[in-house]
């Protein structure tokens, strides 16, 4: 379980197709670096949210961590697509009884989404996006909440119709 609100930003080093280290499975794995903000408590075996999607750590040092990705994972995400130095939303899993700021979050993706438009207003920013699977739209609600790389946002408006719904960004979030 995660809140939505992204600790750190990660930097991707290495994506491999099939990694036949230990901490690899024989399958994909992500590596990614300066992650020291979120590895002083880190073990083995525990969640991390990358860009939204929780992931297990197989591998990890002071500054860099290694997770697996599953089949299921790479179908539903974006995260097979990453390259060395992109930045990724990083989030640990939430501990019991501590007080967390955001929405309770999974980390279970259903899909991507497309940004199909985007508009400023003031100092915040409207996102329209577009859901890759329009069977989630009866799942999208105004008001509701939704949570974009990681980063929990409240759904502002819902069209059915043209299977779009939008997100007004702050300005904090936008640098944060």
């Amino acid at each position: 379980m995660f809140t939505g609100i992204v600790e750190c930003k990660g930097r991707v080093v290495e994506f491999k197709s099939l990694d036949n280290t230990e901490s690899g499975g024989s399958g994909a794995s992500l590596t990614i670096a300066d992650a020291k903000d979120i590895l002083g408590d880190c073990h083995l075996g525990d969640s991390i949210a990358i860009n939204g999607t929780c992931l297990t750590v197989t591998e990890f040092s002071s500054d860099e961590f290694k997770v697996g990705l599953a089949p299921e994972t790479l179908s539903r995400t974006n995260l097979g697509q990453l390259q060395p130095g992109d930045h990724v939303n990083l989030e640990r899993a939430l501990a019991a009884g501590h007080r967390f700021g955001g929405h309770f979050v999974q980390g279970h993706i259903d899909t991507t989404a497309e940004i199909v438009e985007i508009t400023p207003d003031a100092n915040s920013i409207w996102y329209k996006l577009r859901v890759a699977d329009k069977k989630l739209m009866p799942y999208i609600i105004p008001k509701g909440f939704i949570a974009l790389d990681g980063t929990s946002l409240t759904v502002c408006d819902v069209n059915d119709d043209d299977q779009w719904f939008t997100i007004m960004m702050i300005a904090y979030t936008q640098t944060h």
